[in-house]
């Protein structure tokens, strides 16, 4: 592992350190559970899953198409069609 990757990986792990410390200051500040509705849930089970199709959707890319010509057959260019007609 070069030392990129390493910074990288203790980059990601010192803000998920961060994120629990603020969650767990926020739990000693307000102790009573938060009102959780049916649109919450569906909203947190479902907004991601859909970010996460629309991001990769985003980025994917068809391969080129194949070339359907058989071997020692050449493919005509269209001004040779062109001159043809």
């Amino acid at each position: 592992m070069n030392s990129a990757k390493i910074l990288q990986v203790l980059q990601l792990w010192a803000f998920a350190l961060a994120i629990s410390a603020i969650l767990v200051a926020a739990g000693q500040r307000w102790s009573e559970p938060l009102p959780i509705g049916d649109s919450l849930v569906w909203a947190l089970l479902l907004l991601p899953s859909l970010g996460m199709v629309l991001l990769v959707l985003g980025r994917w890319s068809l391969p080129a198409a194949p070339d359907l010509t058989l071997p020692g057959q050449e493919r005509e260019s269209e001004d040779s069609i062109q001159e043809q007609q």
